[in-house]
């Protein structure tokens, strides 16, 4: 086990569903999907402080293994507080290349609220 590892907590994997309603129109229903072991830390750079007092919404990153791939904006929910995050990037735009000792994989996120 690595520092890395010791540094992971559960996330669960939220999927989403639409169903037809029966009257015309669609329900969206939100369920629990695979728990993943990851760590999630936010930008608090002086950049992110000026775009988020112009309205960005908080920009975090997620750490997981490298074999964990998640589509771009899935959404997921730390359970050691029950927050949920939206992801905003793809599985492959920073991982650990195959020669390294490092096991990682990150993705962009942000912080979500289920609609």
């Amino acid at each position: 086990m690595s520092l890395l590892d010791d540094a992971y907590e559960n996330f669960t994997v939220i999927n989403k569903s639409v169903i037809d309603d029966g009257y015309g129109g669609t329900t969206t229903t939100w369920t629990d999907g695979a728990t993943i072991k990851g760590a999630i830390v936010m930008d608090s750079s002086t950049q992110m402080k000026v775009a988020q007092a112009m309205g960005v919404t908080s920009i975090y990153t997620l750490t997981v293994r490298k074999d964990v791939e998640l589509d771009y904006h899935t959404v997921i929910r730390r359970e050691s507080d029950g927050k949920i995050f939206r992801l905003t990037s793809n599985s492959d735009d920073k991982k650990t290349p195959a020669s390294a000792g490092l096991n990682m994989r990150q993705y962009s996120a942000e912080e979500w609220r289920l609609a």
